[in-house]
């Protein structure tokens, strides 16, 4: 019943940047989160960046320092602000989403994808 649609990608050159949204159809409360993963090309999915309703951040490793998420409690969107864009950057982004429910069950839905591409 949760919808969850990407926006923002497309082609860009390295050492660019590229802000992605993600709008989602529920009202995201204090411990609901959003978060960001990425499928390289002959990779697994992979996590990127997470933020709860209440702004708590994790951010990978691999792409810490260059890469920050943000989330409009209003507009219910997640932002992933990718800057010094890398060849090994290219990838379909995902938005995930998880939802605590009174009854301790999480539900958890995906986005389709953007594509976001990376010349050198």
């Amino acid at each position: 019943q949760v919808q969850l649609v990407e926006s923002g990608g497309g082609l860009v050159q390295a050492g660019g940047s590229v802000k992605l949204s993600c709008a989602a159809s529920r009202t995201i409360f204090y411990d609901d989160v959003l978060a960001w993963y990425r499928q390289r090309p002959g990779e697994q999915r992979e996590f990127v960046a997470s933020i709860t309703g209440g702004g708590r951040t994790n951010v990978a490793v691999s792409v810490k320092g260059r890469f920050s998420i943000s989330r409009d409690i209003i507009r219910k969107i997640a932002y992933l602000e990718m800057n010094n864009l890398q060849p090994e950057d290219t990838a379909v982004y995902y938005c995930n989403g998880r939802w605590s429910e009174n009854n301790g069950d999480v539900d958890e839905y995906w986005g389709q994808g953007t594509q976001v591409t990376i010349s050198s």
